[in-house]
């Protein structure tokens, strides 16, 4: 058996996991000395770190001024379940689907929620559903970039703008990476764990004033948990949205992400991170095309995310092997990387296609990206030479 060479440039970074993402360059625990830690996070410093992360999100993010943006329990999932139990029900809903997180939220509307009026929209791994298709006289449930396919939204324009409904918008691994069109959305929810590479456990929940509308006008028919409660007398409990979260956050993690924060803003805000999505897209893009084995998940290029890089292998003796045979060769090639110290956690999530999954993120340097595409061809070689 040839040996096969290792490539001499190593990725200064090997954190390219899809969440929690890469920290930002120069991270360093120094940075965090001024948390507010051992008080409540109800006293007056306490309550002004939030305030400032609410700000400085609007400030980055572009978010409009008579938007609310709350920070609220349980990471992206939390807020999105938050929206779905308060909001959903008032009128039909149209829900889209085509990876794991967006057909969840399907499950959630269909069997927990049981709503009487629902259309489910669905398509598989790689591709998007009919937009063309969707009701906006409803309100619509989706997800704008699909984590687990590599699959997104190719922007705002299938949005009408003249809508009857609201729009409920899982933006976890889209927001600070992708242009969202605020006007065309209702309710965005984050988490800070993705693109700016925070700490989990804590969700970003931004309401337009038509969603505080139908908050403050439709109560529904199911029993709310106190941790979704958004009203209070049929009124929006407008603290949550001025820092006096519903339950204690970790103002470790408050201070780390406004820490991430501050270095999105010495890059120029969201425009200085669209740049450094787009230089480490290219250099992902450029491989790729270059490539007579690994191939996109997404089969239409206007559709592919620029964030969570999915891939797909392509070389035909490959394609020739049972689909487990498949599988256990882009296993191998994710075990090979990590065995080496070259990238974490890249293998496909664990209910897509089999593949390698690249979080391609602004806190990831592009010069990370280029050291490892060599390596990627090394493990791909490594392991088709043990099938």
């Amino acid at each position: 058996m040839t040996a096969i060479l290792m490539p001499d440039l190593r990725p200064a970074n090997p954190n390219f996991s899809s969440g929690p993402c890469a920290k930002r360059p120069g991270f360093s625990f120094d940075h965090l000395q001024d948390a507010v830690l051992g008080r409540s996070h109800r006293s007056k410093p306490g309550k002004a770190k939030l305030a400032d992360a609410i700000e400085r999100t609007r400030a980055v993010l572009g978010v409009p001024a008579d938007y609310h943006i709350g920070i609220v329990p349980a990471s992206d999932t939390g807020a999105y379940e938050m929206a779905m139990w308060s909001l959903l029900g008032a009128r039909g809903v149209d829900i889209l689907g085509w990876e794991s997180f967006g057909k969840g939220w399907i499950t959630d509307a269909v069997k927990q929620l049981k709503l009487d009026d629902i259309r489910v929209t669905e398509a598989e791994y790689g591709h998007l559903p009919d937009l063309s298709a969707v009701d906006f006289t409803r309100d619509v449930a989706f997800t704008w970039n699909g984590t687990t396919s590599g699959v997104c939204v190719p922007n705002g324009d299938w949005i009408a703008a003249g809508r009857e409904g609201l729009t409920l918008c899982d933006a976890t691994s889209a927001a600070f990476a992708m242009d969202l069109p605020w006007d065309k959305l209702d309710v965005t929810t984050y988490s800070w764990q993705k693109v700016l590479g925070g700490e989990a456990a804590h969700g970003m929940l931004i309401l337009s004033p038509r969603a505080v509308e139908r908050l403050e006008s439709y109560t529904p028919s199911w029993p709310m948990p106190k941790i979704f409660r958004l009203t209070k007398g049929g009124k929006l409990i407008d603290g949550i949205f001025r820092g006096e979260t519903i339950n204690t956050p970790s103002m470790l993690a408050v201070e780390d992400y406004l820490d991430t924060l501050k270095w999105a803003e010495s890059l120029g805000g969201l425009s200085g991170l669209l740049k450094r999505v787009a230089a480490n897209n290219k250099v992902l893009s450029d491989w790729v095309d270059g490539s007579d084995w690994a191939g996109f998940l997404c089969v239409d290029d206007a559709n592919r995310s620029t964030t969570s890089v999915c891939l797909r292998i392509i070389d035909a003796d490959i394609l020739a092997l049972e689909a487990d045979a498949q599988a256990a060769v882009a296993k191998k090639i994710a075990s090979l990387l990590d065995g080496e110290g070259i990238a974490y956690d890249i293998g496909a999530y664990r209910d897509a296609p089999a593949g390698l999954r690249i979080w391609a993120g602004a806190t990831v340097e592009a010069s990370d990206l280029a050291a490892l595409t060599p390596w990627l061809d090394w493990a791909f070689a490594t392991a088709k030479q043990d099938v």
